[in-house]
């Protein structure tokens, strides 16, 4: 079902991108480049989502934040921040302002739509917008969904896995060498990494290798999901160069999200999504 979105970006190269994309899978977009623009929008129009950078002319995303959640009639939409902000506690900081979820720029064309969707469906209350004053105080908490960064060199995996994780909440970042993962891992907050072994240019091994080998990623919790590397060989490497979980292909779905939330539970990473 459509959803009905407003995006708010003084940026004119990402507010027609993020426009783009939402219109191409069928979604109805507003825009607004300032606070100014948004706020009358807001307040006569039921929005399924609000997409909201936090450096804006004017007024900042903070601001149309705190004014949103000041209003029982409005603060049961979903708001999510779009930053560039990535630094250690800005994810919190953007919670506590009242933001119910974040996406980082740069916008990564292949997730985007599906991190917003699973975003939205996640924290709307009902398949339509309701007020506020409707909804019990459960619904209102914000939950931070997880930052997944899946790594393998076959696009249909990358596919897959985002089929899978997306529709559940969380979000997803796709690398298809190490080049690309890292990228991601340097424009994003990563709460977890799911990596493949053989991929071109470098294997797993040398990704985890990187990784653990520098202080801001090396506590990242990291799972291999390979099915070239079966062997206990390949499995005894891999956990001792760090990786949390070593698992084959191929692998029931269920049993690869009982993975991933244990070992984001191991973290204290609460899922955002039903125990199965």
């Amino acid at each position: 079902m459509p959803l009905r979105i407003l995006v708010i970006e003084d940026n004119e190269a990402n507010l027609e991108l993020m426009r783009y994309l939402l219109t191409a899978f069928g979604h109805q977009v507003r825009l607004a480049r300032n606070a100014e623009l948004a706020l009358p929008q807001i307040s006569k129009d039921a929005f399924d989502g609000i997409l909201c950078d936090i450096q804006l002319p004017g007024k900042s995303g903070y601001d149309i934040a705190k004014e949103l959640n000041a209003n029982p009639d409005l603060r049961a939409i979903p708001l999510l921040a779009v930053t560039a902000l990535a630094m250690s506690g800005d994810r919190e900081r953007i919670i506590e302002a009242g933001f119910k979820g974040y996406i980082t720029k740069p916008i990564d064309p292949e997730s985007f739509v599906s991190n917003i969707e699973a975003l939205i469906h996640s924290l709307k209350p009902d398949s339509r917008l309701i007020p506020a004053r409707l909804v019990s105080q459960n619904t209102e908490t914000a939950r931070i969904p997880p930052t997944l960064l899946v790594v393998d060199n076959q696009k249909v995996n990358l596919e897959l896995a985002c089929s899978l994780l997306c529709p559940l909440g969380f979000l997803v970042l796709t690398a298809e060498n190490i080049q690309e993962a890292f990228l991601h891992l340097q424009n994003n907050l990563v709460d977890l990494i799911l990596s493949d072994i053989c991929m071109a240019n470098g294997s797993g091994f040398d990704f985890i290798r990187e990784v653990k080998s520098q202080a801001k990623y090396s506590k990242i919790p990291f799972i291999f999901l390979t099915s070239t590397q079966t062997n206990s060989v390949a499995r005894t490497k891999g956990l001792a160069l760090g990786a949390n979980r070593f698992l084959f292909r191929p692998i029931d779905p269920e049993i690869l999200l009982s993975e991933i939330q244990n070992t984001l539970n191991e973290r204290g990473l609460l899922p955002p999504w039903p125990k199965y």
